[in-house]
């Protein structure tokens, strides 16, 4: 009987492999940053949490600075990759309603949202986003040019489209500032699902937050958006 030549596996090129070496520095030393912080946290732990030579960080990174910069851009891109479609199909739509001079009616304002308020609750909710909320909840507290990165790259678009929605709905000027407050504090109010994560579990009983749980949260979503309007402004 003739045995079948073994297939063997392609050989990964220097550039897979150095690919490969980024992007676990990268995932592994967001979670090291959020746990300990910057400060805290030395190269030799975000190496060997990563799997890799302690020389990899300089290479790849200029240092642990770089390190930092790069992952903080890497949950920027992440959390770009699960909004950027809505967002850039409800900038083309506030677009296009700008250019025909005919404004987004209300019902329509309320829709899209609500899609968005959805989306963004069931992305922090998810695992996925924990390690992302430690690293970014350090950089709420003490700033850096990290949080430049991610708050020009992500927060700020989507807190103007989602600000421009509000203003809608509120029958207000986009960059007031009761357009404003009421703009975070919508996010606000899903955002806390994960950033206090801890005590929502606690207060609901809950022990984890699962589909039935997730249903809930975007039920909150669809709610508060529902609440938007200016009568109640002065209620």
């Amino acid at each position: 009987m003739i045995e079948k030549p073994k297939m063997r596996k392609p050989r990964k090129s220097p550039e897979d492999r150095g690919d490969a070496t980024r992007e676990k520095l990268l995932t592994t030393s967001i979670d090291v940053f959020g746990r300990y912080g910057f400060d805290s946290a030395t190269t030799r732990m975000l190496s060997e949490a990563a799997g890799v030579n302690q020389q990899a960080i300089p290479y790849y990174f200029g240092g642990k600075e770089g390190l930092y910069i790069a992952a903080a851009e890497h949950i920027g891109s992440a959390i770009s990759a699960h909004v950027s479609t809505l967002r850039e199909r409800t900038r083309s739509r506030l677009a296009e309603a700008d250019g025909i001079g005919v404004p987004i009616g209300r019902d329509e304002a309320r829709g899209l949202l609500t899609e968005i308020l959805q989306t963004i609750a069931t992305l922090f909710v998810s695992r996925e986003s924990e390690p992302w909320a430690r690293f970014l909840i350090r950089e709420q507290m003490e700033p850096t040019e990290a949080f430049k990165r991610v708050y020009g790259g992500v927060m700020k678009p989507m807190l103007e489209i989602v600000g421009r929605l509000v203003a809608i709905l509120l029958d207000e000027e986009p960059g007031s500032q009761h357009v404003r407050l009421r703009t975070l504090s919508l996010l606000g109010s899903v955002m806390v699902f994960r950033v206090a994560h801890a005590a929502v579990l606690a207060q609901l009983e809950w022990k984890s937050i699962g589909p039935e749980e997730l249903a809930i949260v975007r039920g909150l979503a669809r709610e508060l958006v529902a609440a938007i309007s200016p009568e109640g402004r002065n209620a």
